[in-house]
């Protein structure tokens, strides 16, 4: 007989979730298009109180025989992802029904998405892992494609599905290996189980099924192009809130379940740091749209981050929840930013057309150069901070050769980040810019001011926080 006590405490918000989009699939067949409306505000109050009831149940628990287990690491990040997915999804209402795709199925496969974001960081198992990998997965393959009437978005969603079941597959036969060599698929039993050629091979591949899923290189070369061809709003879902969920969940795995064989995969997570690092700084440099700009960027700081992955559990766990947070609170800002851009022609995308921006629109100027300056790291943002937490921890495991690619990487990430704010404040104005929406205006706001401003201050606070989370993970 199920536990419904240890069920609430230990996925409370999946339960909150699942129980929101059932709802919502019933809504929709019964009110149909006079759902659309109310579907982008009842998603949001699904994911804000999702988040909320992973703050209520923040130390977790047990439940389904081992299959889920919570802590305060993963909750920490549940509850940043989904707060974050909340204001992607309240910001995407106004784009979506300009473009004539305002349609409640948005919001629903938005919160579908989440679910499978909350499986995967309550997973104690490999089927429970894969069960959410996939939930997530597919609801994201029909994101990208949404605007199904536009070639970009279709091929988008396409290149995304191809290479997702690619990886997909990778995941799911390292993980067979791993069952077949251990004779478990519980996190812990693996963990106990004596380490093997036949297990170490299917660890291998589920990082690379795992790395996929992050957009660390070399499986990376998905996320450029999903970004472009992606509605806007979409790819501000896809670089935040999923991509937080996902490389806690990659540390969790790392952590939890191959612990013991940290000085065989550690080497391994280090040349997919460095590459992710030196590719996706290098590759931005060439960038003339915005959101393939955005794209590079996140594939190295996604590499930042997999140097406190490769730090390992003692000493990356806490640095890794402080750079994560401030970058996806960040990316989503700058998102916000280019849905903000909108000309009478359409989307502005092209990085020369934000030309004189701070002459048209001082206050969004202002508010992106603080998340630009936040992103490349530079002081006294709260970016800086975040780097600065990482490139610690790889110093204290050894880790010199991956702390020098971080700083140099950093360096020449500079010359696309400058580029932009030089274009926004010093060049010749352009076409006038159409009103927007004032969901998004906030959303640019408060990401520059929590990401840039709150944490410069506060990030001895944030810092305790983290420590805290990653005491869940034990000894």
């Amino acid at each position: 007989m199920l536990n419904f006590t240890a069920m609430t405490l230990t996925i409370g918000p999946e339960l909150w979730l699942a129980a929101a989009g059932l709802l919502g699939v019933l809504l929709g067949a019964l009110m149909k298009d006079a759902f659309n409306g109310l579907a982008f505000k009842f998603g949001a109050l699904a994911l804000f109180g999702a988040a909320a009831i992973a703050a209520l149940f923040y130390a977790g628990g047990e439940a389904f025989n081992g299959l889920v287990r919570t802590n305060t690491f993963v909750n920490f990040a549940k509850i940043v992802a989904f707060a974050i997915g909340g204001f992607a999804l309240l910001m995407s209402e106004g784009f979506m029904k300009r473009q004539g795709t305002g349609r409640y199925e948005y919001a629903l496969l938005t919160i579908f998405a989440a679910l499978g974001m909350g499986v995967i960081l309550s997973a104690a198992d490999l089927m429970t892992l894969y069960m959410g990998v996939e939930t997530l997965s597919l609801s994201s393959y029909v994101l990208a494609a949404f605007h199904r009437d536009s070639a970009r978005s279709s091929e988008a969603g396409l290149k995304y599905f191809v290479l997702g079941a690619l990886a997909s597959g990778m995941l799911l036969y390292g993980a067979s290996l791993v069952y077949g060599f251990t004779g478990t698929t519980s996190f812990a039993g693996i963990a106990d189980a004596k380490l093997s050629t036949g297990m170490m091979f299917g660890m291998v591949l589920m990082i690379s099924g795992l790395a996929f899923k992050i957009s660390a290189a070399p499986m990376h070369v998905w996320t450029p192009d999903v970004y472009e061809g992606a509605p806007t709003p979409v790819g501000a879902f896809f670089s935040s809130a999923p991509k937080m969920a996902s490389i806690v969940v990659f540390a969790n795995v790392m952590f939890q379940v191959f612990g013991d064989a940290m000085e065989q995969w550690r080497l391994i997570i280090a040349i997919i740091a460095g590459l992710s690092m030196i590719i996706g700084s290098f590759g931005a440099l060439t960038q003339t749209n915005i959101k393939r700009l955005l794209g590079y960027s996140s594939i190295a700081n996604v590499g930042y981050a997999l140097v406190a992955v490769a730090a390992g559990q003692k000493l990356g766990a806490g640095p890794l929840l402080v750079f994560m947070t401030i970058y996806a609170i960040s990316s989503l800002g700058l998102f916000a930013g280019v849905l903000a851009m909108r000309r009478p022609g359409g989307m502005v995308e092209g990085i020369n057309e934000l030309g004189g921006l701070m002459r048209k629109r001082p206050w969004l100027t202002v508010a992106l150069s603080i998340l630009v300056w936040s992103v490349a790291g530079l002081p006294p943002f709260g970016g800086f901070f975040g780097k600065l937490a990482v490139f610690q921890a790889g110093i204290e495991a050894g880790l010199m050769p991956l702390a020098i690619i971080l700083v140099i990487a950093s360096v020449v990430s500079l010359g696309y980040y400058l580029r932009l704010i030089k274009i926004m404040w010093f060049d010749e104005p352009t076409e006038r810019f159409e009103a927007i929406d004032g969901s998004v205006t906030f959303v640019v706001l408060v990401s520059a001011l929590i990401a840039g401003i709150l944490f410069m201050f506060f990030i001895y606070q944030l810092g305790w926080w983290t420590d805290q989370a990653a005491l869940g993970l034990g000894s």
